[in-house]
């Protein structure tokens, strides 16, 4: 009887910063895997709809940041290879008429499943070698995140792009 009660008396104590239940660790891996604040929730929703039931599944997800951005929202979410092979699509689709709009449309809707993924990777990874919940927790903010640099070598490729196609528009009519 008093084993019971003891088991009962410890069932009943609040979670402890190293005790968090499954779904507040999922929340606090993602927290610190996206590393904005701001951001958490909104992620946290997405993912939630990429894992039905233990099964990975992609879903439609709107991101205007994917949709405008395409290759660079991976790039600034860490995701390497998916960006340079985004960056290739978008390159090659544009050759063919509303090609990179389709591209856009489509980078907008599944691009946060690839930041997904790497969330995913990433979490295996640390989970494989740190038996700590705490220093899981810090391991994950320093190889998740973003890369602040992003912004300002896409603003430079952006202001660049409009420069050559304005540069080719004045040439053309300076010929005229």
């Amino acid at each position: 009887m008093e084993e019971t009660q003891v088991t009962q008396e410890v069932e009943a104590q609040p979670n402890t910063s190293s005790e968090l239940s499954e779904k507040e660790y999922e929340n606090a891996m993602i927290e610190a895997f996206i590393d904005k604040p701001e951001k958490t929730l909104w992620y946290q929703n997405a993912f939630s709809k990429f894992n039905v039931n233990g099964i990975d599944t992609m879903k439609w997800v709107w991101s205007w940041w994917a949709f405008f951005g395409g290759w660079a929202f991976l790039l600034y979410r860490k995701q390497y290879i998916p960006a340079l092979v985004l960056f290739f699509v978008a390159l090659f689709a544009g050759i063919i008429p509303f090609g990179g709009l389709i591209v856009a449309i489509l980078a907008g809707g599944f691009s946060t499943y690839f930041v997904y993924k790497g969330y995913k990777h990433k979490k295996a990874e640390i989970e494989a070698s740190i038996d700590d919940i705490q220093k899981r927790i810090e391991t994950m903010r320093a190889v998740g995140g973003y890369n602040q640099w992003v912004i300002w070598v896409y603003a430079i490729f952006v202001a660049l792009l409009f420069f050559y196609i304005f540069s080719i528009i004045a040439t053309m009519g300076s010929m005229n």
